[in-house]
């Protein structure tokens, strides 16, 4: 196997259909999530919403890129998500994310094995494998943060009033 196909690999893990390392994914979660549990608040933590529309506007930014395009995405605009009002709302954001991933996954699966070891965009960004690793590693640290704050609203809507 070669590298380019194991990165693919653990990224169809945790955003698609895998259970070996969090025994679920993004789309399991999201899926099964309400739009108004995916808008809920509990005290100063993230919604879910947020963190779907945090982790596809990196998958977007980062797919702009894979593509050929330029690197336009910045940390201070990740959490801009627009209202999510009704069920359609969260609906195009998941399936954004969704889309994403997929498409995602498919081009770091094609992706020639020796790119991995080249500068991601600039040398100050570091290599293209640095860089597929962090998005698995930062993908599966929300994914933990959707799975226990769909649970604890889940688990009882009294004790986690909105905010």
């Amino acid at each position: 196997m070669q590298r380019t196909e194991f990165i693919a690999n653990r990224l169809q893990e945790v955003l698609l259909d895998g259970k070996w390392v969090a025994n679920t994914n993004y789309k399991e979660q999201l899926l099964a999530t309400d739009w108004q549990v995916a808008v809920r608040r509990i005290g100063n933590l993230n919604t879910i919403a947020h963190l779907t529309y945090h982790i596809n506007y990196y998958l977007a930014g980062l797919l702009q890129v894979l593509r050929g395009g330029p690197l336009d995405i910045k940390d201070q605009y990740s959490f801009d998500l627009p209202p999510i009002e009704s069920p359609e709302d969260w609906n195009k954001l998941v399936n954004a994310l969704l889309d994403n991933a997929v498409s995602f996954v498919e081009i770091v699966k094609h992706m020639p094995d020796h790119q991995l070891d080249e500068p991601f965009v600039e040398a100050r960004y570091g290599s293209w494998i640095r860089n597929l690793e962090c998005v698995i590693e930062h993908s599966y640290y929300h994914l933990g943060q959707i799975s226990l704050i769909r649970k604890m609203i889940l688990s009882n809507t009294q004790l986690y009033p909105s905010v």
